[in-house]
């Protein structure tokens, strides 16, 4: 079914906001690579910290570990953060998609949480 662009739905959803139509990736991300390294070390570090709670380890140690790692996801929240307003929110405003304003509201306030 096309719109009054002669756009189809799939073409639309495609061109705004994240989401891809279904069964498509939709486009691509800038920091995906960053991201996914960020994501993988923060997971070995949580391997090393879980290693740290077998051992015994000092509980000052282990929570100063804890808190590197919560850092660590936190930046790699913004890093995502940053990536959908880049990409994501631009293009929704250039579809004028005032729900992926909404969404992005959502997102921040669940990420600040």
């Amino acid at each position: 079914m096309t719109d009054k662009t002669g756009r189809t739905e799939t073409e639309e959803k495609e061109k705004a906001g994240c989401e891809a139509a279904p069964g498509l990736r939709g486009h691509p991300h800038v920091y995906t690579r960053d991201i996914m390294n960020r994501l993988s070390r923060a997971i070995g570090h949580l391997n090393a910290i879980k290693n740290m709670v077998e051992e015994g380890r000092d509980c000052s140690e282990i929570l100063i570990q804890l808190s590197a790692v919560k850092s660590a996801i936190n930046n790699t929240g913004k890093l995502i953060l940053q990536d959908h307003i880049e990409h994501c929110i631009v293009d929704a405003i250039e579809h004028d998609d005032k729900d992926a304003i909404r969404e992005l509201e959502i997102a921040i306030d669940r990420f600040i949480k």
